[in-house]
């Protein structure tokens, strides 16, 4: 979204940059020519460009000569300097627009990419909508020269408000569908579709030396549960017994919990390896499933007596 709302600075008032120009349709028309050939140029090579820069350069990269080639439009005395200048805008438009896209892919596993990336367009359009208002509002306020200055300025102030933020984030996590290794007891009574909530618990029983490594895991466990559709999820250590710990998810109800096998990927599995590598029982830990009995509501018959005086 923040590299949007900045970004659309620089396309929304083009018209206004190409009067000041002292040009008309056609000078708008080839600075936007510009814009796209360079974009073009550049996602012909983005493949290769890939194999020595990460996500998290070219967003940065990207951001950084965007905000200058910005400048470069704006201020440029005649058209022969604002074209390559557009040119260059539009190659580090795709470069970053191509890198959060392609982030946002990989980072949703299968049965999510469609809703997650819809998610995305949405953000992607609304930094362009807010933006192209914001900046237009500013240069009626002001000049056009400075609503593009503030817009460029704020391109690497939002990289430096997420710096702890990375696209890249280390290897991709692999989401190719997996049948789940362990599974729990199946249930002998019958269950509706629609009955829920379902709560599942997981027994562990860890060296209490190794209870730091097996927090980090099950923080992973934690991002990956909520990922797959759980309500909620909780750790509890044994008051009585160190090293025994129990982990417990909400699924909405009993459907739900069956759609979560579907989205068992290949990182979950290998997560599950990781938290087993940790348990130190004769067996696998202890899986129970239990569903939210309906409570029956009594009726209560109101009180007939003589009316009050």
């Amino acid at each position: 979204f923040g590299f949007f709302l900045q970004s659309s600075a620089l396309l929304a008032l083009l018209p206004l940059i190409a009067r000041k120009l002292e040009g008309g349709a056609t000078t708008f028309t080839a600075l936007l020519a510009a814009m796209g050939a360079g974009a073009i140029l550049t996602a012909l090579f983005l493949p290769r460009l890939r194999r020595g820069i990460s996500r998290d350069q070219f967003v940065a990269w990207g951001t950084g000569v965007h905000a200058v080639a910005a400048l470069l439009v704006v201020l440029a005395p005649n058209i022969w300097l604002a074209m390559p200048a557009s040119a260059l805008a539009g190659m580090a438009w795709i470069a970053t627009a191509n890198s959060l896209t392609l982030a946002a892919q990989l980072a949703l596993p299968n049965w999510v990419r469609a809703r997650g990336m819809s998610i995305y367009q949405m953000a992607l359009m609304g930094g362009s909508a807010v933006g192209a208002a914001l900046w237009g509002y500013v240069a009626s306020l002001t000049t056009v020269s400075l609503s593009i200055a503030i817009a460029a300025v704020l391109g690497p102030l939002l990289l430096v408000l997420t710096r702890h933020l990375s696209v890249g984030g280390g290897p991709d996590a692999d989401h190719t569908p997996v049948s789940p290794a362990g599974r729990a007891p199946e249930p002998i009574i019958e269950i509706a579709p629609n009955e829920g909530p379902v709560m599942v618990t997981i027994e562990y029983l860890i060296d209490p030396s190794t209870a730091a490594g097996f927090n980090a895991v099950m923080q992973k466990t934690r991002r990956a549960r909520l990922r797959q559709g759980a309500l909620s999820w909780g750790l509890f250590r044994d008051t009585t017994l160190p090293g025994r710990y129990i982990e417990y998810f909400l699924d909405e109800n009993w459907i739900e919990h069956q759609r979560r096998l579907e989205r068992f990927t290949a990182a979950d599995a290998g997560l599950r390896e990781q938290r087993l590598s940790f348990h130190m029982g004769p067996d696998e830990p202890r899986v129970q499933r239990y569903v939210g009995e309906p409570m029956a509501t009594q009726h209560v018959e109101p009180s007939v007596g003589p009316a009050p005086i």
